[in-house]
């Protein structure tokens, strides 16, 4: 089975609605064996691609994953990005702001993070939890220090996908582009890899209590991701809803995106101008004596 990466893509001005988008799609692959040759078809490519990248460096590249608990994001960071030379490639996480993120605007602390021309850059969550998290818990918006005036929940979110659109189009326009992937897991699949890592001693680490305190706010999280999704996914910068319950289909989904996406680029390597080239012949005859 093709992979056609406009299934999982969010039309600019599409009003999403996630009950009408699956969990789990017809897998790709007929066998783990089947996977992992494809898996690994997939990784060759995106490494050469991104040498192309690195050697062009004319484009920089931003990844952005975003899900609820345990959907797999980083499993597919590490699987998809594995055969990336790491001097191409950053991944950064978000967690709570510190301090001093606090005096700035809440996009500040990203901008420090974003991908060089030539590289690519992955956001394991990103400045979307400032539309996402901190939706479905307001005292965090009312502990960013911003003026009363500002705090108003009926104008604060339009306004910041605002200056998030705004962001992502300044960054196309200067040679980034972002691709963004909603990591899209049923309730009752984050319910049975909660109880894996319970049960499974090695497993016991990923989770915690406030693991099962955001479930309860499953509802509120889906609202919001909703509505984020409709109100910033662009043409310039596409929000991808993969199905990730399986989470070997979720990889393969996610690698092929990426693969067409750095494909359309049409990246080529630098072309040698003819003083250059007699340059390395004479370095050439040098060697070969």
């Amino acid at each position: 089975m093709k992979i056609n990466s406009e299934n999982f893509c969010v039309q600019e001005g599409e009003k999403v609605k996630l009950k009408e988008w699956p969990t789990v799609v017809k897998p790709v692959y007929h066998s783990k064996e089947q996977y992992r040759k494809l898996q690994a078809e997939h990784v060759a490519q995106l490494s050469s691609l991104q040498q192309l990248q690195y050697a062009s460096n004319s484009h920089a590249v931003l990844l952005i994953f975003q899900a609820m608990d345990a959907a797999g994001k980083d499993g597919a960071i590490r699987h998809v990005m594995s055969g990336v030379n790491p001097q191409g490639c950053q991944v950064f996480s978000f967690k709570h702001p510190s301090a001093v993120e606090l005096e700035h605007d809440f996009l500040w602390r990203i901008t420090q993070c974003l991908p060089e021309r030539g590289r690519i850059g992955i956001f394991n969550r990103s400045y979307y939890e400032e539309v996402l998290i901190v939706r479905v818990h307001p005292e965090i918006l009312r502990s960013e220090g911003l003026p009363d005036e500002l705090l108003d929940e009926k104008t604060v979110w339009q306004e910041r996908y605002r200056s998030i659109v705004d962001l992502e189009n300044h960054l196309t326009r200067n040679g980034t582009r972002i691709i963004k992937f909603f990591l899209h897991l049923s309730k009752e699949e984050q319910r049975k890899r909660f109880l894996d890592r319970i049960d499974e001693p090695d497993k016991n680490w990923k989770f915690s209590l406030a693991d099962m305190t955001e479930r309860k706010f499953w509802n509120e999280y889906m609202k919001a991701y909703e509505e984020c999704l409709s109100a910033t996914s662009t043409r310039n910068a596409p929000w991808y809803v993969v199905p990730a319950d399986d989470k070997e289909n979720a990889r393969l989904i996610i690698s092929r995106i990426i693969l067409d996406t750095l494909k359309a680029l049409k990246m080529t390597y630098p072309k040698s101008s003819a003083k250059r080239q007699q340059e390395l012949q004479s370095i050439r005859k040098q060697l070969a004596k």
